[in-house]
């Protein structure tokens, strides 16, 4: 609602990772405090694919870093939501992504402060299929092997579409987990649309000494046939026509419609 009522953002790529960032807030696999976002034994969490912030914002409403309400600012005048998260003006966001690749980096730099600071948390990135093809997170990953950062944990959003294509037809694979292995990393893979599976996968104890990726197979534009596996709504919001089907389909009612249009 608050994307189309907007009139922007990435609705089919923060769908395929909602069900990521729930089980990582919602079920307590990070540990924070909203009430202290700066808290110093705090987990970490990147987004490097930052163009997901639609299900980031959502989620870290329902965690308690701010109220729903503020959701219907998104990328309006004035909003502190913007398209993609920015750490100077929501202090629970760890780092300003967008800008595919560097999203891993920045982990890795967290992971290895928290080793050498003797700190016991953990460090979380999301990163993309598609994004897997800047140089940035090659670099990373074998940096990441050498730091031994078995405190570190990848998740990669595995839902075969990047941009305007499918990923095989641009860099020609999908075979991630053979590449991860090979630079060193513990490798595991799930549905990324399953609760009972993610939630296992992270609560799995880590490989000593090992940096972590799980990858998790998702659907991007999940849970809306319209949106599902369609490399054009990467970057689109919904006409009318195409609204409608989304309200049935998300059991969306008129009344909350009109709520969104009034606050917009």
């Amino acid at each position: 609602l608050t994307a189309y009522c907007g009139g922007i953002g990435h609705i089919a790529s923060a769908y395929s990772i909602v069900e990521i960032l729930f089980v990582l807030y919602i079920k307590k696999i990070l540990k924070y405090d909203a009430a202290n976002p700066k808290w110093a034994q705090r987990d970490r969490l990147i987004v490097s694919k930052g163009h997901g912030s639609l299900a980031l914002y959502t989620i870290l409403s329902l965690a308690g870093f701010f109220k729903r309400e503020e959701l219907w600012t998104f990328c309006r005048q004035g909003t502190r939501l913007g398209g993609e998260p920015n750490p100077l003006e929501i202090p629970c966001v760890e780092a300003a992504t967008g800008s595919l690749g560097h999203g891993l980096s920045i982990g890795i730099g967290m992971a290895l402060a928290q080793k050498l600071d003797d700190i016991n948390s953990k460090t979380y990135v999301i990163i993309g299929d598609g994004e897997q093809q800047e140089g940035n997170i090659w670099e990373a990953a074998i940096s990441a092997a050498n730091f031994k950062l078995d405190n570190l944990t990848v998740i990669l959003d595995n839902n075969h579409i990047q941009k305007m294509g499918f990923v095989k037809d641009i860099i020609s694979t999908d075979d991630w987990r053979s590449k991860w292995e090979s630079f060193g990393w513990n490798v595991s893979e799930v549905n990324g649309h399953n609760i009972d599976e993610l939630q296992q996968s992270f609560l799995a104890k880590s490989q000593k000494d090992k940096p972590r990726i799980i990858i998790a197979d998702t659907i991007k534009g999940k849970g809306l046939s319209i949106m599902e596996n369609a490399p054009q709504w990467h970057y689109k919001v919904p006409n009318k026509k195409e609204m409608k089907q989304a309200m049935q389909e998300l059991d969306i009612s008129e009344m909350e419609l009109e709520q969104c249009k009034k606050n917009f």
